[in-house]
């Protein structure tokens, strides 16, 4: 059946004047409310009031003005039900067989600086979603849109069929429809549990996700394994998501979960830093006076490993960086940014992906924007706070004979950074702000502190060591003295901790409690 009526009523106005000029020269009526139907008529296009149609004002500021039979009962209506059709024609209901909303902006509102509850609130949008899901339910015969950028084929589509959409069109409409409502009330319930935070210790009792596809990857951990790139419609695309590509091939699935174990191990740093990622698990890690010296040091640490790896910077990178970084296989660097140099001694590894967070990423994520860690397992989801914990100075707990020296404890706190980002059971060899030897994704602590000294490439003498967890025999304190290692830092906690300071006294070794451990499974 051909289109004959249009409603029209937008937050966002854009293409809609566009729009509305050709549904006219169609020969389509175009009902519509307040701001968009003074959009409209400002620019001369004939324009029906939802008010005048229905006969009836709108009422509570604007609360209420599309919630009327008139209205639903030409979108709802089904053409092949009889006892519908005569209802439309005792009530004089025309049927409306175009739907075009999009919804007041809730997230824009609340993203702002200061805005209150009860701003939140009156951007909470009833009329709109109504509308929405009724067309999006008729859609065997009305057409709903909610994206701007759709305007242009539907249009194609209504000139090409003699005022009519196809049914395919009208389904994936719809689809697009539910999703577009079904994240609007996931935003507004998210928002409701972040100013509940304060009174609630626990995590929210109902988590509603609302994904955006940004774009398909070529496939996923492995060939076999479809994959695609969302961001949370509860934020914004930011972060690794807004993340500019000045060149090389497309981002795989896995360069992604390189790339913010990168720029997450990175983060933890105030000095001129390097992270070097090679399948989520750092093999090099620097600090330096300069970029190129973080780089150099942090490649030292394992430079077998660190053959086609993800590189994360915390700085804008210089010319010479990129220069040391081209005598190396390197897949893929980030960084807040990249200097013309820079950028043209890239520009010679045409493959070489180079990804820019811009400065602003330095800032660190707001509060809303702090996502929760969530993993899928059979049948459901694991969901936890994401491990932000920063141990600092104050927070280390000498529980050996002999204290740590001040560059010790530097040492430490590197090492226990770096610590964090290895996934378990993870042993980190440090020392002057420079992973020496890390192991990492060992059954036993053992064997990690043990695949820690066999990976170092230079001598471990006068270096620290750190654990994620605590230590559950000596062996390892007694493989840590065996390479020279002078300080040791761990969460403690074990039934054998004794044991494990005695062992440390034995050797003479420093050590330090942290009370807090970073698993990473």
């Amino acid at each position: 059946m051909n289109i004959q009526t249009a409603l029209l009523s937008v937050s966002d106005k854009e293409g809609v004047v566009q729009l509305a000029r050709e549904l006219g020269e169609a020969g389509i009526q175009i009902l519509s409310t307040g701001g968009t139907a003074r959009t409209l008529k400002e620019k001369g296009l004939p324009v029906t009031v939802v008010s005048d149609y229905t006969g009836f004002p709108e009422i509570l500021d604007g609360r209420v003005k599309t919630l009327h039979p008139r209205i639903h009962g030409g979108i709802l209506a089904r053409h092949d039900n009889s006892e519908h059709q005569r209802t439309l024609q005792e009530n004089q209901i025309p049927p409306i067989g175009l739907v075009v909303v999009n919804l007041y902006p809730f997230t824009q509102t609340v993203r702002r600086k200061g805005v209150t509850v009860g701003e939140a609130i009156e951007q909470i949008d009833i009329g709109g979603p109504t509308l929405i899901r009724a067309a999006a339910k008729n859609h065997a015969y009305c057409t709903v849109v909610v994206d701007p950028t759709d305007y242009q084929n539907v249009m194609a589509e209504i000139k090409a069929n003699e005022g009519e959409t196809g049914e395919d069109m009208r389904r994936w409409l719809a689809r697009k429809a539910f999703h577009h409502t079904a994240a609007y009330d996931a935003a507004i319930s998210g928002y409701f549990e972040l100013i509940a935070e304060e009174e609630e210790k626990d995590l929210p009792p109902v988590l509603d996700l609302s994904l955006v596809r940004i774009k398909g990857l070529r496939y996923g951990e492995n060939p076999h394994q479809r994959a695609a790139l969302y961001y949370s419609r509860l934020s914004r695309a930011s972060g690794l998501m807004a993340a500019r590509q000045h060149q090389g091939k497309e981002l795989s699935y896995n360069n992604y979960l390189d790339l913010a174990a990168a720029w997450d191990l990175c983060m933890e740093f105030n000095e001129d830093s390097c992270a070097i990622i090679k399948h989520n698990n750092p093999c090099g890690v620097a600090t330096g006076t300069s970029l190129v010296q973080a780089y150099e040091r942090a490649h030292t640490c394992d430079p077998l490993s660190a053959f086609g790896s993800v590189v994360g910077f915390n700085r804008k990178v210089d010319g010479a960086t990129a220069g040391k970084m081209n005598a190396h296989f390197v897949e893929v660097v980030i960084a807040p940014s990249f200097d013309e140099k820079a950028l043209r001694v890239f520009a010679k590894k045409k493959d070489l992906r180079v990804m820019e967070m811009g400065e602003e990423a330095l800032v660190g994520s707001t509060q809303e924007e702090q996502f929760l860690d969530l993993r899928m397992i059979f049948g459901g989801m694991l969901v936890q706070d994401k491990d932000c914990y920063c141990v600092g100075k104050g927070d280390l707990k000498p529980v050996t004979k002999r204290e740590p020296t001040e560059d010790e404890i530097e040492d430490l706190l590197f090492a226990w950074s770096v610590c964090k980002h290895v996934r378990s059971n993870a042993i980190v060899y440090a020392r002057s702000g420079q992973t020496l030897g890390i192991g990492a994704g060992q059954m036993s602590r053992v064997d990690s502190a043990r695949l820690g000294t066999q990976k170092a490439q230079v001598e471990l003498a006068e270096c620290v060591m750190a654990s994620d967890g605590f230590f559950p025999f000596r062996d390892s304190i007694d493989e840590a003295a065996a390479v020279g290692v002078k300080a040791i830092i761990e969460p403690g906690g074990s039934i054998r901790d004794e044991e494990v300071i005695r062992a440390a006294n034995e050797h003479g070794i420093a050590m330090v409690f942290t009370g807090i451990r970073h698993f990473k499974h």
